[in-house]
């Protein structure tokens, strides 16, 4: 079994790269390949790989597991510590999570008041002054300090790195082009910018992925991710001072005061990065939504049995799958900005009787209708990877990777359920296998909509449906749900008998997302993604006609603007200035950069779209344009 390589801090990396001269440059991305199988793990918890006779490089993570430091990696050969063996064996360590920031000392509140000072557990990256209520009318509103010169300046660089990384692609996009991107991720984090830091380390990830064609890596995860890195860093380079862009940096728990929580769900989570664990989902009386989690390395192991791992939260004698049923009364609550409830020296906490999905506060996630929640979820992308959809649902069967399924409501549309987690020591995949062999069924669903596809819903819990008579007979204890990442369902929990007949559709209906030419400028993006400005430019070489005919069904749907912004990128890409002398020169990557960036977030707009409009409408009312 191969020793896992502890996590590395992006400016650690970075600064290795950037030690080694343009010879050792030239050679490290064959260095980095397969180095990390030779790892071995020391009795004293270091981690060593040799490279030859003469070179060891040795990890020493610190307390919390990471190589934080660059004497905390030592290479044994003379050109250490600007060698190629310590610079591969970093690069093939996955990267570290930034940690939190400390949290200030919270303002006393009112009198009585020991909420006052709660941290929005809402995941909001804005600062706590923008969220504050309007003020009387004609109070002052106090004008966004305007950035830095240093910010400034970060953005600009930033913004130039990963105008380059997208020229190169992920053939391209090899260590030398990461570590510059985590150089001015670093840059940008110390001069306030952490949502540009974020983005940065988002696009470092998924070259890494891409180039080691990992499983569940998707080439349009990683063109989401330079879309995202491109508009902070354009924006923040322009001058652009809204806090939005700036974002703020990931804190510690602060107080929460009081608080009384009742459980939903628990789920398992299972990282790329060797990390294991839980998260149970709970609700406050007034519909907040809160979580505990236990995650630490230890991969699928540890994800499979931390459901019913014991809660270190103020004494409580529960575990999680208690939890998951069940309830807390906290006092000294400690709470992240994301709704994270810490386990500090001050927390106390009593369990309390679960409550069931038909109380409240839990009763409300039914009560709203999806496409409206979905809607919601479009308008603040941000808050969609923690917030869960409820809706009750009738299966129709299971087309292709998908359960069909339908909402319960008039003129409701055929939604699409997908494992929440597809590995397959999990139960999800084996669970929604099970359900969709009962055609009829009437399942209370509670997930997490997907919003890079039409109307698909990945469901964390089931329950039955109240008063329907085809629905789930779960035990007792389970108090009216099953969490599918743990619980594993039985034939016992389904009725007997077989329902009312519901026709499987042939296909899985007309799919407005797939169906519409938007996949022309997606494919032209992707192709940029991976394989460079080259690739793109290939796109725009022919005839002008070919070129014209290309977009031709974009324009026949109406979609002229996006026909346009992709001619314009595959122009832009394939232009080569000459010099004074009438040579050929390489041209800038701005105005690539630029180009691309204008057609992806044209469709991304587009798309987002199509995904509400596949929420709200039946299959029949969805316009489906020509391809």
């Amino acid at each position: 079994m191969s020793t896992e390589l502890p996590p590395v801090a992006p400016e650690v990396l970075a600064e290795a790269v950037e030690n080694l001269t343009a010879r050792l440059r030239k050679k490290l991305d064959a260095a980095t390949e397969g180095c990390a199988g030779g790892a071995v793990l020391e009795a004293d918890g270091t981690v060593t790989l040799r490279f030859g006779e003469d070179a060891l490089v040795t990890l020493r993570p610190g307390p919390a597991g990471t190589i934080a430091t660059a004497d905390q990696a030592t290479c044994s050969c003379l050109l250490a510590p600007r060698c190629l063996h310590r610079a591969a064996a970093l690069g093939a360590a996955p990267l570290a999570d930034t940690p939190p920031e400390p949290a200030a000392e919270p303002e006393p509140g009112p009198a009585g008041d020991p909420t006052a000072a709660a941290a929005d557990p809402t995941g909001s990256t804005e600062p706590a002054a923008s969220a504050a209520p309007a003020g009387p009318v004609g109070a002052t509103v106090p004008a966004t300090p305007a950035l830095t010169a240093a910010q400034l300046r970060a953005a600009g660089a930033l913004w130039h790195v990963a105008a380059e990384a997208l020229a190169a692609g992920v053939t391209a996009g090899g260590a030398v082009v990461q570590a510059e991107l985590l150089r001015a991720a670093h840059t940008a984090r110390l001069a306030g910018l952490i949502r540009a830091e974020a983005a940065a380390l988002r696009v470092v990830r998924g070259l890494r992925a891409a180039r080691e064609h990992r499983a569940g890596q998707r080439l349009g995860d990683l063109t989401d991710a330079f879309r995202e890195l491109l508009h902070t860093a354009g924006l923040l380079a322009a001058g652009s001072a809204d806090p939005a862009l700036t974002g703020t940096a990931r804190r510690a728990y602060t107080p929460g005061g009081s608080l009384q929580v009742h459980g939903l769900c628990r789920e398992p989570v299972l990282s790329a990065t060797g990390y294991g664990g839980v998260v149970t989902h709970l609700l406050a009386a007034d519909g907040t939504p809160y979580s505990v989690s236990d995650v630490r390395p230890g991969g699928l192991a540890r994800a499979r049995g931390a459901g019913s791992a014991s809660v270190a939260l103020g004494g409580a004698t529960l575990d999680h799958a208690g939890l998951a049923r069940g309830g807390l009364r906290i006092v000294g609550a400690t709470v992240s900005p994301e709704g994270r409830l810490g386990a500090g020296r001050g927390v106390r906490a009593t369990p309390l009787p679960g409550s069931a999905w038909t109380e409240q506060p839990a009763a409300r996630l039914f009560a709203r209708p999806a496409a409206e929640a979905v809607a919601a979820l479009l308008a603040d992308p941000d808050a969609a990877e923690s917030t869960l959809l409820g809706c009750d649902v009738t299966v129709v069967g299971a087309v292709g990777e998908h359960l069909l399924v339908r909402e319960t409501r008039p003129d409701a549309p055929l939604l699409r359920l997908l494992p929440a987690h597809p590995h397959p020591e999990l139960a999800h995949t084996e669970n929604l296998r099970r359900i969709a062999s009962y055609p009829g069924l009437q399942l209370r669903v509670l997930g997490r909509p997907d919003l890079d596809r039409t109307a698909t819903l990945r469901p964390v819990a089931v329950g039955p449906v109240p008063s329907a008579e085809h629905t789930l007979r779960l035990p007792e204890e389970w108090l009216g749900r099953a969490d599918l990442g743990y619980d594993r369902l039985q034939g016992a929990h389904f009725p007997q008998g077989a329902a009312a007949p519901v026709p499987l559709p042939a296909a899985e209906g007309p799919d407005p997302l797939a169906d519409s030419p938007l996949w022309r400028v997606r494919r032209l993006l992707e192709t940029g993604v991976a394989g460079g400005r080259r690739a793109v430019a290939e796109a725009a070489r022919g005839t002008e006609s070919l070129a014209w005919a290309s977009y031709a069904p974009l324009r026949r749907a109406g979609l002229t603007a996006a026909a346009e912004l992709a001619a314009a990128l595959a122009a832009e890409a394939d232009r080569r200035p000459r010099d004074v002398f009438g040579r050929l020169a390489d041209p800038s990557p701005d105005g690539y950069a630029w180009a691309w960036l204008a057609a992806a977030t044209h469709l991304a707009a587009a798309e987002r779209c199509l995904i509400a409009a596949s929420w709200a409408a039946s299959p029949s009312a969805v316009p489906v344009s020509g391809r």
